[in-house]
């Protein structure tokens, strides 16, 4: 049998990723020219080596160190989304941000995602091995510790106030729980209850406005007000996005020239940026790889044999579509604008170290899928 070096990766996952780096470093040039800010490219730079530095050590510890610590992991992530409601200082009316003096701005939600789908993976598969063929009472138990341990960070996240992450919380939660196997029933059941508390509640929202913020808070009411304002296609970030967007043409108008200047080019709407650069055809390009390499990672999860492995792909494929399916819809007008990043190519330290634990994750996973075949 041939030996499989133990840092050895899929080759394309690797491929892949170093295209999104390029990708990332070019639009992110250009976001500089429209915010005036010439040190974006370096930051980015520098979060890619450290996110590098991460993921190999994380392929040196290994998985399964990973998996029989997520306890202690998931309690450090609770206290940090604690700690920002009493000590972080409150940026754009939010407390999401640790200040770093010399480092910059830490998110702990974005690490909460990750170490999220790692717990419910590995309650998953344990609930798994222990009943083989589950009553609907044994399902329902399960299901309430599952509740539990998303809605802490839910609520803390919640809080922030960040709800963009509390909905990738709660996708990554349905995905996982529907890959796992029970049944069916329970989403009905999910689904039912959601769409009834939607309804009392857009229904509160348009017919007493008083009571709705004497229930809820001035706070919650702006975030409904935001989220359903999207549907008018309206906002000078929006406009501004898209008619960057429509200027690109078939070819784009190159690298540095986008021509109109809206918020956020560097995170949110990077994509506006990319696709006036590099027009519908590039736009295409950029879309099939990340379709690519969404179906890397579905191939990985199907030919790896370890459960704990599969669950945890697919909450990662799961918030990464969604990610990627809401930056750029957003861009377009077809989502509401939630402040969420495109992975891998939105500037930003948080959620870059992220991605790259994500990916530290995966390149053991495929490690072993590459052992196994041989």
């Amino acid at each position: 049998m041939k030996k499989i070096s133990k840092y050895k990766v899929d080759i394309w996952l690797l491929i892949i990723l170093f295209a999104f780096i390029i990708i990332s470093l070019i639009t992110i040039n250009s976001a500089e020219i429209l915010i005036s800010n010439n040190t974006l490219v370096f930051k980015q730079i520098l979060w890619y080596i450290a996110g590098f530095i991460i993921a190999y050590f994380i392929m040196f510890i290994g998985n399964d160190f990973i998996y029989r610590n997520i306890w202690i992991f998931y309690i450090i992530g609770i206290l940090s989304l604690l700690g920002l409601l009493f000590f972080a200082e409150p940026i754009n009316n939010a407390k999401c941000w640790y200040s770093i003096p010399g480092i910059g701005t830490i998110q702990p939600s974005e690490f909460m995602k990750i170490i999220l789908i790692i717990t419910l993976g590995t309650m998953i598969h344990k609930f798994n091995d222990e009943y083989n063929n589950p009553t609907v009472l044994e399902e329902f138990k399960f299901l309430i510790k599952v509740g539990v341990i998303v809605f802490i960070p839910s609520i803390l996240t919640f809080l922030q106030p960040d709800t963009g992450v509390v909905l990738i919380y709660l996708l990554i939660t349905i995905v996982m729980l529907f890959i796992s196997g029970i049944r069916y029933r329970w989403f009905i059941i999910l689904f039912s209850v959601i769409a009834i508390l939607i309804a009392i509640i857009l229904g509160l929202y348009f017919i007493n406005t008083d009571l709705f913020i004497n229930i809820f808070g001035t706070d919650f009411f702006l975030r409904i007000d935001r989220l359903l304002d999207w549907s008018s296609s309206s906002g000078y970030q929006l406009e501004n996005g898209m008619t960057s967007i429509g200027s690109g043409g078939l070819l784009g108008m190159g690298i540095n020239n986008t021509p109109i200047y809206f918020p956020e080019p560097q995170t949110d709407f990077i994509f506006a940026v990319y696709a006036n650069n590099f027009g519908f055809i590039g736009s295409i390009a950029l879309l099939g790889l990340i379709a690519f390499f969404d179906i890397k990672l579905i191939l990985l999860a199907i030919k790896n044999t370890n459960l704990t492995n599969k669950y945890i792909i697919s909450g990662i494929v799961g918030m990464l579509m969604y990610q990627q399916l809401q930056n750029i819809g957003m861009t377009f007008g077809l989502m509401p604008i939630t402040g969420i990043t495109l992975p891998f190519i939105s500037y930003g330290g948080s959620s870059l170290l992220s991605y790259m634990i994500m990916m530290g994750i995966i390149f053991n996973i495929s490690n072993e899928t590459i052992r196994y075949t041989n």
